[in-house]
C-alpha cells in the first residue's frame, strides 16, 4: 500500500529532510540532526508538518450532542474559541483515541492522531447516526504547520491578519493568511509555547518558507518524540491504547465523569474507585546514558517483572535517560528504586514525577 504525502512531501525533500512511513505516510523524520532540532525548539523555534494528523468539522444542530456523547472532557463548558484536550473511549472504557476539541464562532472541529483517522470517523458516524450533525474530514484538502519554541511568537508577528500573539493557551481563532481562510491555534506537542496554523493546501510551502526565513528550523518526527517524552505527553500506541483507560493513564484530569452520560463512563467510574490498583503510568530516571525503550522490562531486585516501558530515550535537553512506564501501584510512588532490563542487562532506575520538562512562563 503507498503512504499519503502532505502538500510539504517535496519541500521536505528538498531541505534534505529524511523521510519514513509513519501513520500510513511518509513524513521526515529528522534534517539536521534530532539533537539540533530539540535543542532549536528549546532555545528559539522549530517548524513541524503535522499535516498527517486527522482534522474533522462537525455540521449540523445535533454537532455539540454528538461531542458530549462520545468526548471524555466537557465540550458544553467551552469558551468560544476554546480548546480542549480530552480522550474518545470506547464502551469499555479503553481509549480510541486523545483528541483536541476546538469550539469556533460556527461550530466545532476536532483534530486527531493520524494512525487513528480511520477509527475516529467510523466511531464518530456510527455515534451520529441517530443524531442530526455530519463529520466531515478535511485531513486531505489543508495542511497542518506547527511552529513550537520560545520566540515562535516572534516568528508568526505580522503574518495573519489577526495578532495572534494575543491569543491564550490553548485557543484558537480563525483569521486569513495570504487572503485565504485558515485557523490558527495555540497549541502544540513539544512542552514549548508555539502555534499550530491550518491552512489550505497550496499556501503549505509559502508558509513553510516564510516562517523558516524568519529562523524557525526545520524539524521531524525524532525530535518532535523527544520533546513530547520530556514534557511527559503520552503517545497513542505506547502509553495511550484501547487496553488502557483515561484513570490509569493519569489523564482523569481530562474525564468529567459528572458531566452526564458519555459512551465509556461507567466503566470509567469504576476504574475512578477502584484507583491505585492498577497498572500506573509513571515517570523514571535511569542511571547512565542507556536508553530504555518500548517493551524493556521493569524489574525489582529478585528480577521479578512488575512493568513495562512505553516510550523512553537519551533526552537531548535534560541529558538524562528517560522513560516513561506502566508499573504496578505498589512501586508507583516518586523516589521508588527500580531497574530496567536493557537486553539482559539491569540498570537502576527511579520514578520520578511527572512531567520531566517544564517550561517557565
Amino acid at each position: 500500500m503507498t503512504n499519503r504525502r502532505t502538500p510539504l512531501y517535496d519541500w521536505h525533500v528538498a531541505h534534505k529532510a529524511r523521510m519514513v512511513p509513519f501513520g500510513g505516510w511518509d513524513m521526515p523524520v529528522q534534517y539536521a540532526g534530532i539533537i539540533d532540532e530539540h535543542r532549536a525548539v528549546r532555545t528559539a523555534a522549530g517548524l513541524f508538518d503535522v499535516s498527517h494528523m486527522a482534522r474533522l468539522s462537525f455540521e449540523g444542530p445535533d454537532a455539540l450532542a454528538l461531542l458530549e456523547s462520545v468526548f471524555t472532557n466537557s465540550v458544553a463548558t467551552m469558551k468560544e474559541g476554546q480548546v480542549r484536550y480530552g480522550l474518545l473511549c470506547d464502551d469499555s472504557g479503553g481509549i480510541l483515541d486523545d483528541v483536541l476539541v476546538y469550539r469556533l464562532p460556527d461550530g466545532y472541529s476536532m483534530v486527531a492522531n493520524a494512525s487513528n483517522r480511520e477509527k475516529v470517523v467510523a466511531w464518530l458516524d456510527r455515534n451520529a447516526a441517530a443524531k442530526n450533525t455530519q463529520v466531515h474530514d478535511q485531513t486531505e484538502t489543508t495542511a497542518l504547520v506547527a511552529i513550537q519554541g520560545p520566540r515562535s511568537v516572534d516568528f508568526v508577528a505580522g503574518l495573519f491578519e489577526t495578532d495572534v500573539s494575543a491569543l491564550k493557551y490553548y485557543f484558537a481563532t480563525k483569521t486569513r493568511y495570504r487572503g485565504q481562510d485558515c485557523l490558527v491555534s495555540r497549541t502544540g506537542y513539544t512542552g514549548e509555547d508555539g502555534f499550530e496554523v491550518c491552512v489550505p493546501n497550496e499556501l503549505a510551502v509559502a508558509l513553510c518558507d516564510e516562517l523558516t526565513g524568519r529562523g524557525a528550523v526545520p524539524c521531524g518526527l525524532g525530535s518532535r518524540d523527544t520533546l513530547r517524552l520530556e514534557a511527559a505527553m503520552p503517545l497513542y500506541g505506547h502509553e495511550l491504547t484501547e487496553a488502557i483507560d483515561p484513570i490509569g493513564a493519569g489523564l482523569g484530569w481530562a474525564v468529567k465523569l459528572d458531566k452526564g452520560e458519555f459512551v465509556g463512563r461507567g466503566p470509567l467510574l469504576l476504574a475512578q474507585e477502584q484507583i491505585g490498583r492498577g497498572p500506573r503510568r509513571v515517570g523514571l530516571e535511569l542511571e547512565g546514558k542507556r536508553a530504555a525503550r518500548e517493551g524493556c522490562a521493569v524489574v525489582l531486585g529478585d528480577g521479578r517483572a512488575v512493568g513495562t516501558i512505553t516510550s523512553g530515550s537519551y533526552t537531548p535537553w535534560l541529558e538524562k535517560s528517560l522513560a516513561m512506564a506502566y508499573v504496578e501501584a505498589a512501586h508507583a510512588d516518586v523516589g521508588t528504586q527500580i531497574q530496567v532490563d536493557i537486553r539482559g542487562s539491569k540498570v537502576a532506575a527511579k520514578v520520578v514525577a511527572l512531567p520531566f520538562y517544564k517550561r517557565k512562563k
